[in-house]
């Protein structure tokens, strides 16, 4: 399970990326925001008490970097007009469009201000890409809305997949080190009322985004990247031959290549999707308190024992907790639930009462009173299933990966994104997939591969991903799904049960989001064996059309995995010898048999210190008497 990450921009806008100014959504009418906010002044929740008393002097863009009680309240409409949309929410904004003829030649060619073969839009993770494409030789801007910088709560991720940053070659082993802010072993999943299972090295870091933005921006400026700070994009135009960004401040920028990374609430991919309603939504409150003597494990994943009411809805309450870098003491715990959008759903700030209700019972042996609370977390994650053909609704190219969307002239493709519909992580996802996204975009722009076939090969189908979908269905609580309230943590501990049993090729790539066919397999058949009056249950809670859906992704994850494991090789060593295109093509099937199907998973051991191991504090030996039987 991906530690979470969260989207919030700062007002008047609000969106999803650090680029551009725009509201996605409706907003509930004047009259019924004044009389909730007369509401509020006469009696404010423990929420806003809370929350107006934390100094937030530390708000950056991106993820995760806001902390207001006003911005909550922002958000918290946001989502009232998702819910409240019956099918559709309202036409978005048009951003984008699409020019007839080539760039060079129109009438704002030589206002061009500078011109880039890649320009990436939202800075926070898009400045990865943005350096990966950098080391290859290539011309890249960045343009971010806000200044360029990390926020203060840490990404949480695994040494390996960090790792693959080093590989890639835009930072080094001792960038990762300076970039460490807190190291914590054992790692628990536990479920309420039923048992727990304790793991090593699983999300045991915490990063420091500040310093590893700092370290990016640094090596970027050293490559010869340019970054268009406090900037805002009114505009894409895109021509045959140029994708060419109106800035606010009237400059104009012009590339070959542009890439969308302002994350869930890009305007972009609001255009693209046409203001399609989620088909699913995670929402995630949290803080960061000081107080906990007891710190020095985390909880990738904890499941609350049943359902619970809140408000005309239904919830069933995750946990997550790690220690903090800004103290021995500090400790960030957050409370998330998986929601189909619909009138009557939850708001963050239910949540959050909630939250601080059942918090000191999760985190056994603290009192609230007790603790110093340094910041309030909160978001939405929305989730898209099935795929969309862009090319259907106009002329012109925009392909979205992991948080990325891709543009280049003439017309769009098509990709559903490669972060997992269950975690709804976005650093370890971009470090599983940026060798692969920055070498597949090098290799396009390089044979000037810039046409919507192409581009769309870079984000492929990928039946791991989409077979992912039946996780967030089943952990979706549903008053119409007939079930017993404690159906979900049962659910959930059974599978681990069973993984943990299996052993560690099956569990840990599990917890970091891989899907494979081999242990996904073994699993369902150990469940299946061990607890089979739990089958009827699951029809009821994600319903048969769903299963139907599923049977297909499944089917075809075992499809790929036979391409990877036995056509790949006999393919492979000829690649090279055929032309370029060809070769392009052949590669990214190559990528997407082998990354669709889990099996760029690496199981390795690597070298950890004692610290990292939890040796000199009993962490070992408490990760033994702890597990299951």
């Amino acid at each position: 399970m991906m530690a979470l990450q969260f989207k919030l921009e700062q007002y008047p806008p609000i969106c999803g990326g650090g680029s551009f100014s725009y509201y996605p959504f409706a907003i509930p009418p004047i009259g019924r925001q004044r009389n909730q906010s007369l509401q509020a002044q006469a009696l404010p929740s423990r929420t806003q008490r809370i929350m107006e008393s934390i100094s937030v002097s530390g708000e950056v863009g991106g993820a995760g970097g806001s902390y207001s009680y006003d911005a909550l309240k922002r958000l918290d409409q946001l989502w009232s007009g998702i819910c409240s949309a019956q099918t559709d929410v309202l036409e978005p904004q048009k951003v984008v469009s699409s020019v007839p003829g080539l760039f060079s030649q129109s009438d704002v060619a030589g206002k061009a201000v500078e011109t880039f073969d890649v320009i990436v839009c939202g800075g926070t993770l898009g400045i990865f890409i943005a350096t990966a494409l950098s080391c290859k030789g290539l011309r890249v801007g960045i343009v971010e809305r806000g200044v360029l910088k990390g926020r203060e709560q840490e990404w949480n991720i695994s040494r390996q997949e960090l790792l693959e940053l080093v590989e890639v070659g835009i930072i080094t082993e001792d960038d990762i080190e300076q970039s460490i802010a807190s190291i914590f072993n054992p790692n628990r999943c536990g479920f309420e009322g039923k048992g727990e299972i304790w793991v090593e090295d699983i999300l045991n870091l915490g990063i420091s985004p500040a310093k590893l933005i700092e370290v990016m921006k640094k090596r970027f400026d050293s490559l010869g990247g340019i970054i268009f700070e406090g900037d805002s994009v009114s505009g894409i135009s895109i021509y045959e031959d140029a994708a060419v960004l109106q800035l606010a401040k009237a400059k104009i920028l012009s590339s070959r290549l542009l890439i969308d990374a302002m994350g869930n609430f890009s305007p972009v991919v609001k255009q693209i999707r046409r203001g399609k309603k989620p088909d699913g939504v995670c929402l995630v409150v949290g803080s960061c308190c000081r107080g906990f003597k007891d710190n020095s494990t985390s909880d990738v994943i904890f499941s609350s024992s049943a359902v619970k009411e809140v408000g005309e809805s239904e919830a069933h309450y995750f946990w997550e907790a790690f220690p903090a870098g800004s103290g021995p003491m500090d400790r960030t715990s957050y409370m998330f639930t998986y929601v189909d959008p619909h009138p009557g759903c939850p708001k963050l700030e239910e949540l959050l009462e909630d939250y601080w209700d059942l918090m000191p019972n999760y985190q056994v042996g603290v009192s609230l009173d007790n603790l110093e609370i340094l910041r309030v977390i909160y978001g939405i994650f929305p989730t898209y299933r099935g795929r969309i053909d862009l090319t259907v609704h106009c002329q012109r190219l925009l392909i979205e990966f992991y948080r990325f969307s891709c543009y280049c002239p003439e017309q769009f493709g098509d990709a559903s994104g490669i972060q997992s519909p269950v975690s709804f992580g976005g650093f370890g996802s971009l470090t599983r997939h940026l060798g692969r996204l920055s070498a597949g975009i090098y290799e396009a722009i390089n044979g000037d591969l810039l046409d919507s076939n192409n581009l769309s090969l870079l984000n492929p189908y990928m039946p791991n991903l989409s077979a992912s979908w039946l996780f967030q269905r089943a952990m979706s609580a549903k008053k119409e799904s007939n079930v017993s309230p404690d159906f979900i943590n049962e659910l959930l501990y059974v599978n681990f049960r069973s993984m943990q049993r299996l052993g560690d090729p099956v569990l840990r790539p599990f917890l970091q989001d891989v899907i494979q066919f081999g242990p996904l397999v073994k699993t369902l058949g150990l469940v299946m064996i061990t607890k089979p009056l739990i089958i009827p249950s699951i029809f009821k809670q994600v319903g048969v059309p769903v299963l139907l859906d599923w049977s297909g992704h499944f089917f075809m994850l075992g499809y790929y995995t036979f391409l990877s494991t036995f056509v790949d090789p006999v393919i492979r060593p000829l690649v090279n010898a055929v032309p370029a295109k060809m070769k392009y093509k052949w590669r990214r099937q190559l990528e997407a048999w082998q990354y669709g199907s889990g099996l760029d998973y690496k199981m390795s051991n690597p070298n950890t210190t004692k610290a990292e191991r939890g040796m000199g504090t009993g962490g070992e030996a408490w990760a033994e008497s702890k597990s299951l039987p």
